[in-house]
């Protein structure tokens, strides 16, 4: 079982208190699972939101002729959220390296792409490696937080999960891809396959409140690739980079963004899978909500035996 930071300890109580009288069937039951979900999520998401939260901030408020550049402001901010939530134990110091992984994976990615064009940067500010501000690296760092962190929330299970060191040797291509196909053949397609073939038979178990969801791996996969995809299309509005066609004025991002930030989970999913190797669900779990009537004294919004 992963375990819950010290604060989530103490909302997981909090939650057990309110929710000590709700009902475990019906209508009301299932509004309950549909809340402990969405809020779950919500924390998971807490860096990354707070990150986005400032970047619009800062085009919609941060005033033109302040001495500090935005960009500069925007990383200043976002080390303050890191260091908020490693001194409040939102995020605990094994989690920390695996989202400085991330981070470090992101700034050489976008070092590269930058330099090749892909996107860009307002060229201000003294806080940057060449034309890449540092605040980018956390954007990747954010994605790292939420992943580590809805393991930890979710106390995710797996069955039929693919050994992990072919999953990292799909993880080293599809990086090296995002760097190689710029000038030879770009394999996205046939890391695609490879990523539904080692995939497609895993299900996922997340403890929510009572209830268990059982959800295709894939579908997760995709369904968190379009919601950064969002946040994207938020950042890029709010002038945090822009895409060759977004520089005459902005326009939603191409969709077709959407296989990349796919991809991208996937290297999300090997690097987690260092803090948290895939375990298999519990037989209680996948009982689901039965299993949790029968024992209702282990329910927990934050884990299955929080």
């Amino acid at each position: 079982m992963r375990q819950p930071t010290g604060l989530e300890r103490r909302i997981d109580a909090a939650a057990h208190r309110f929710l000590a009288d709700a009902p475990s069937t019906g209508a009301r039951a299932r509004l309950v699972e549909v809340g402990v979900f969405l809020l779950k999520q919500a924390w998971a998401c807490l860096f990354g939101a707070s990150l986005l939260v400032v970047i619009v901030a800062v085009r919609l408020w941060y005033p033109d002729d302040a001495a500090l550049a935005p960009n500069d402001f925007l990383t200043i901010a976002a080390v303050a959220i890191q260091v908020t939530m490693i001194a409040t134990r939102l995020e605990t110091g094994r989690e920390l390296w695996v989202i400085v992984l991330f981070h470090l994976t992101g700034t050489a990615m976008e070092l590269f792409k930058t330099d090749v064009g892909s996107w860009m940067y307002a060229a201000d500010g003294v806080l940057r490696i060449g034309g890449v501000p540092l605040f980018s690296g956390f954007m990747y760092a954010a994605v790292g937080s939420y992943m580590v962190r809805v393991y930890r929330l979710f106390d995710l299970g797996f069955v039929r999960y693919p050994r992990r060191w072919l999953t990292a040797v799909v993880a080293v291509g599809i990086y090296a891809n995002f760097f190689t196909h710029h000038w030879w053949w770009d394999a996205r397609w046939v890391l695609l396959a490879a990523v539904a073939l080692l995939w497609w038979r895993t299900v996922l178990y997340a403890r929510v409140w009572r209830a268990v969801l059982r959800i295709p791996l894939l579908a997760a996969f995709a369904g968190v690739a379009f919601f950064i995809y969002l946040a994207e299309n938020i950042a890029t509005w709010a002038g945090a980079w822009a895409y060759p066609d977004q520089l005459e004025g902005w326009q939603p991002v191409s969709i077709t963004k959407l296989v990349s930030w796919f991809l991208l989970m996937i290297i999300s999913v090997v690097l987690v899978t260092l803090v948290y190797p895939p375990r298999p669900p519990t037989a209680r779990e996948r009982d689901g909500q039965r299993g949790a009537e029968r024992d209702p004294a282990h329910e927990s919004t934050i884990s299955p035996d929080g």
